[in-house]
């Protein structure tokens, strides 16, 4: 992501101000064994809430009865999940909470002058751990992929990504210039969009899309189908931790996620069918148009919002044919013998009984010339879903 310049800073004089605030929290870092938890600017510096990363459990599991710990975990999900610079106020609250002494480096500029805040907190970032509520993740799964000689899965893992790479770039002639990230699970890839809210989660869908669409494609195309696997895909929304790993003596350029929706991701890819689509069930807030412009947002309204975007994709080119239009809607039966589809809510069961909800997902590319392509599954392909059907 790139950051403006802020007013009378040379961009050589940016990048020494990043090495001297990087180089700070290097030293404080010390391999791993410290997290910055908060900051705030002072004048010519920062205060930091900085503390060893065993604080984070020791903190919630501390004692007192089971409301006591319900609050202080709730303090701590209020710490984690702000993205920003706290005000000094809040920070000396958080500081007596926790049990620490904020720090104060100093620095030979003005923080908000000589870097602004936005790329303060980025560069922060890597050093502490944040808690992310409204971010959407995508799981890929290769059907039959353990089944497979080691050479036959690195083909299949390196078609997937170049999946990957010809859908983004897809997306990039449109003007989408969606900030993505990956990781591997081993058989598939957990990929989603670093920025946050509702434009930036349905940027990944759209990405989703043009991803299962190229992989269509290719197996169409292969001249031995185990070279391109078969996918299955999840979509969710959900709470998750991203933190930096540390990669030699450094921590990593780029995030790892782990939390609630990576659990249920790996819940739902356990029971999809080759070739489906699922959406996962969820009902939160996302980021609008700014950062004050906050919705409540549901699984059924997420996927009604993706169609006015998708209208903008018309005429993109894929596979040397023009798309006259992209359909994706949730499924569900005809209700009353009309034309009118009800949307099916269903209910899987992971292995240790615990429920998650689903729908399942269907998209429709039609071409000007040239066969349509239809990724995922029809209402009628489902008997084999493993799965109890809630509401139709």
């Amino acid at each position: 992501m790139a950051y403006p310049l802020p007013p009378g800073v040379s961009e050589a004089q940016l990048r020494d101000n990043i090495v001297v605030l990087d180089q700070f929290l290097y030293n404080l870092w010390n391999l791993g064994e410290n997290l910055v938890f908060g900051w705030t600017p002072v004048a010519k510096g920062l205060s930091l809430l900085v503390a060893p990363h065993p604080l984070l459990t020791e903190f919630v599991g501390g004692g007192g009865d089971a409301e006591e710990g319900r609050r202080r975990n709730r303090l701590l999900e209020e710490l984690l999940g702000t993205p920003d610079h706290l005000p000094m106020p809040e920070l000396e609250r958080m500081a007596v909470a926790l049990g620490i002494t904020p720090l104060q480096i100093d620095l030979p500029f003005e923080p908000e002058q000589g870097l602004g805040l936005d790329l303060i907190a980025a560069i922060v970032a890597r050093y502490g751990i944040r808690l992310v509520e409204d971010r959407a993740v995508i799981l890929f799964d290769a059907v039959g992929f353990s089944l497979l000689s080691p050479l036959e899965q690195v083909v299949q893992l390196n078609s997937l990504s170049c999946s990957v790479n010809a859908a983004y770039a897809k997306l990039l002639d449109s003007e989408i210039n969606i900030n993505f990230a990956r990781t591997t699970t081993g058989d598939g890839f957990y990929i989603w969009n670093r920025m946050r809210g509702i434009e930036a989660n349905v940027e990944l869908y759209q990405l989703m899309q043009f991803i299962l669409a190229d992989n269509a494609l290719a197996r169409e195309r292969a001249l031995r189908p185990e070279s391109v696997p078969q996918l299955r895909a999840c979509f969710h929304v959900g709470s998750h931790y991203e933190f930096y790993q540390s990669e030699g003596l450094n921590p990593t350029s780029f995030s790892y996620l782990v939390g609630q929706v990576t659990i249920e991701l790996a819940r739902m890819i356990e029971r999809a069918l080759p070739g489906q689509i699922l959406v996962g069930k969820f009902n939160t807030l996302m980021r609008g148009e700014t950062s004050s412009d906050i919705v409540r947002i549901d699984s059924v309204d997420f996927v009604e919002r993706t169609r006015q975007p998708l209208k903008a994709l018309n005429g993109l080119v894929l596979a040397g044919a023009a798309i006259d239009e992209i359909a994706c809607y949730l499924t569900g039966k005809a209700e009353g013998g009309s034309r009118e589809f009800g949307i099916s809510e269903f209910e899987i069961a992971d292995k240790h009984g615990r429920p998650h909800r689903v729908y399942n997902a269907k998209i429709n590319i039609h071409r000007r010339e040239g066969e349509p392509i239809f990724l995922g599954l029809r209402e009628e392909d489902l008997p084999a879903f493993s799965a109890r059907l809630i509401t139709a």
